[in-house]
């Protein structure tokens, strides 16, 4: 929880000139400064920063905020990370007053060992790019591969040498733990005379992967000639999950917003052949399927996502496997497409011999997800006849199910129809009918015994469902967000720091829920229960943890209402403390009716939203 008034104070300590000027070049324009926005693809420069207001707005996008608002959408950090940035920079320290010592020792010791393995991979980094410098066959290899010094540079692209203690010259000492942590080096035997140590990467091509904060947290090498695997990556470590990160993005963020969609492709150098040939905003899995963590990273940057494929069996494969992970990020606002290139070629080869604009024409004709859910659903499917329909209901339905609720859930059930060659309304009964014994046998989740009563409280019981719920805002809205933490993209950043500035526990848990969804995006309420449980702040939020909601009725709508009467509560706080002061201070008066105005703006809100 931070307390009142420190993202105030802070913002007070910061730049925003020198904050926006790391990443959008600025020049002096009488007492603003201009720039090109760093937004939306534009030549003549209409993107203002304001010294004096510290904050910057774009009259080209209608881009406007402040410092920590800049790094959250344009690098796609969170809330509380940004924050944490710029606190850094500032050189305060992010407050931790409900930590006790011991929880405030091992939060140092894991930033400590996360410091000490992102140094050594830095310094890695920048030993392979000086031994590719030196290499005359790794420099061939490259040039053989079509890549110019510029684009290596930069990739920041390295070499390995051929020797088992090559990085033992680099670091002061090769027994350092982070080289074993980092999975630079391998450790083998156990402790004693009988250990040995390796250097992981040895004649290979080098890829850093970076965090879309630029920090290295891995590698990826690919062997110069013929060997096995062909490509290695870092092991996983506590900076680098692989089902989370994207080889590329960091290189890339400026160009998606120019481009308007992410190109998603399956290796290291279609990524950077393709930036070379003019598509930077080309990223990479790295030896994974695409997950749901992927797509929202992606979705940060932009809402147009295509995905490209090699026309064999293992693309079609891969591709389902993309399919279904994206179709829970998908919605009325997203596009999500598949591109299937010849099975001889890969981007990187398509490019080369058929040019820029052939591929830049195939991305453009890439399959929408409606029309990928339905072929993937026909998979095995004879339409001709009346099974081979009733298989492609069957296995079409889970897949549409994972779609969010909106118009493109239902714009694409009739379209299911067709192709089952089914009225509409027929399968929506047909659906409904299968759904109802499940929604009949449904229980309520049990609750903690030592769960306080709601029963009297206003809005404790939802008529019709028989369930129990949080009746305060705040452990509604944490259970809402828990349950359903896709929606934390949709809210606005006033109500993300509203909610971090919630008192503890919920203010704790508000700051995990954001780590959460950054580092592995949006998650079912299962796939958070288990690690909760180990959050020292768990044990007092009790009210609302154990409270499951009716997986049928809540609605985005419900948490725009709950965030209304957290305003409410909020603003009523301040009129009162404002009320209640020594006397009328100069504008106290137009701050009172101001903030009364904005209550009544909240009420208005949640009565149109009632009825």
């Amino acid at each position: 929880m931070l307390p009142p008034g420190f993202i105030q104070d802070l913002l007070a300590r910061i730049d925003i000139v020198e904050v926006v000027g790391r990443h959008v070049e600025l020049k002096k324009a009488g007492i603003h400064h201009k720039g090109r926005c760093p937004f939306h693809n534009e030549k003549t420069p209409s993107f203002t920063v304001s010294p004096a207001r510290q904050t910057y707005h774009c009259f080209g996008c209608g881009a406007h905020g402040d410092a920590i608002r800049f790094l959250m959408e344009h690098t796609g950090i969170g809330f509380i990370d940004a924050v944490r940035e710029l606190a850094e920079r500032a050189g305060v320290r992010l407050p931790e007053q409900d930590l006790t010592p011991g929880e405030r020792q091992r939060l140092d010791e894991q930033r400590d060992k996360r410091i000490g393995i992102t140094d050594a991979l830095e310094r890695a980094m920048q030993h392979y790019r000086q031994a590719l410098k030196a290499s005359p066959r790794a420099i061939d290899y490259l040039k053989r591969r079509g890549l110019s010094g510029e684009i290596a540079a930069r990739f920041a692209l390295g070499y390995a040498a051929d020797g088992w203690r090559t990085l033992a010259s680099v670091f002061p000492r090769y027994d350092d733990p982070a080289l074993v942590e980092s999975g630079l080096v391998i450790l083998q035997g156990e402790d004693g005379d009988d250990q040995k140590r390796y250097d992981r990467f040895r004649d290979r091509i080098m890829f850093p992967i970076r965090s879309v904060r630029g920090e290295v947290i891995g590698f990826g090498g690919r062997v110069l000639d013929h060997g096995e695997p062909k490509y290695l990556n870092s092991p996983e470590t506590p900076v680098f999950v692989k089902g989370r990160e994207l080889y590329g993005l960091y290189e890339a963020r400026g160009a998606l917003r120019e481009a308007g969609y992410a190109l998603v492709v399956e290796g290291y150098m279609d990524v950077v052949a393709l930036a070379q040939l003019g598509f930077p905003h080309a990223v990479a899995t790295l030896g994974t399927a695409c997950t749901g963590d992927h797509l929202a990273k992606l979705f940060r940057f932009t809402d147009q996502v295509v995905f490209s494929f090699d026309g064999d069996a293992a693309g079609r494969k891969a591709a389902a496997r993309a399919l279904e992970a994206a179709l829970p990020h998908a919605g009325d606002t997203r596009s999500i497409r598949f591109l299937f290139l010849p099975p001889e070629h890969d981007p990187d080869s398509y490019v080369r011999e058929r040019g820029s604009e052939a591929f830049a024409q195939a991305v453009a004709a890439a399959v929408p997800l409606s029309s990928q859910l339905i072929t993937h659903a026909s998979t095995d499917c004879d339409l001709t006849t009346v099974e081979g329909r009733a298989r492609l209901l069957a296995q079409a339905r889970p897949l549409w199910s994972s779609l969010p609720e909106g118009a493109f859930r239902r714009q694409l059930l009739p379209q299911i129809a067709r192709a089952a060659q089914m009225p509409p309304e027929e399968l929506v009964a047909l659906w409904d009918a299968a759904a109802a014994p499940r929604a009949k046998g449904r229980t309520t989740a049990p609750r903690a015994e030592a769960e306080p009563s709601h029963a009297d409280r206003p809005g404790a019981n939802r008529p019709g469902t028989g369930r129990r719920l949080p009746a305060r805002p705040r452990d509604l809205a944490l259970r809402l967000l828990m349950q359903h933490n896709d929606w934390w993209e949709r809210l606005a950043p006033d109500d993300h720091q509203l909610l971090h500035e919630l008192p503890h526990p919920h203010g704790a848990a508000v700051a995990w829920l954001e780590r959460q969804i950054t580092d592995h995006g949006a998650q079912p309420w299962a796939a958070l229960t288990l690690a909760v449980q180990a959050e020292p702040w768990a044990a007092d939020a009790r009210s609302w943890i154990d409270h499951a909601l009716p997986e049928d009725e809540p609605i985005f709508g419900h948490l725009e209402s709950v965030m209304h009467r957290l305003w409410i509560e909020r603003l009523e706080a301040q009129t009162s403390t404002l009320a209640e002061g020594p006397g009328p201070e100069p504008g106290g008066l137009q701050a009172l009716r101001e903030l009364r105005e904005r209550i009544q703006r909240h009420r208005d809100a949640l009565a149109a939203g009632a009825t």
